[in-house]
């Protein structure tokens, strides 16, 4: 018998507010294997534990790192230099913009945003850069 069951993509969201925490986790789920970290400290250990299909960063982070910084750090390693990166933020300013872009993100989206708009900027941002479909 043939397993024909194809595998969720895999995606790392690196924020460090409890309540997004949760709500993105209910959100991605349905077409994502998820996993969650709320620092840079967590962040290097759930790298270390798997390959992620795509990272959703926070870019404010509480901590030693920002999201910025793991970023930039994410695009000069060999092994996760390809892993396409949508980061979040409630900072909505031009220079915020340009400094991820700057650090290396795919695609900078400002809080808040609407639940569809966000599926579809995920899912368009993964299958340009890997060619992974999501169901």
């Amino acid at each position: 018998m043939e397993n024909t069951e194809k595998r969720k993509p895999s995606i790392l969201i690196v924020e460090d507010d409890f309540e997004n925490q949760k709500f993105l986790q209910l959100f991605l789920k349905r077409r994502f294997e998820v996993d969650i970290c709320d620092s840079s400290d967590t962040f290097y250990q759930k790298m270390g534990e798997r390959n992620f299909d795509l990272i959703l960063m926070d870019i404010s982070l509480r901590g030693k790192k920002d999201g910025l910084q793991l970023t930039v750090e994410i695009r000069n390693s060999e092994k996760n230099k390809n892993i396409p990166i949508v980061g979040l933020s409630a900072h909505a300013f031009q220079k915020d913009k340009d400094n991820a872009y700057k650090a290396g993100i795919d695609l900078f989206i400002t809080k808040p945003v609407q639940n569809d708009v966000l599926m579809d900027a995920i899912i368009k941002t993964l299958e340009q850069k890997t060619g992974i479909k999501v169901e």
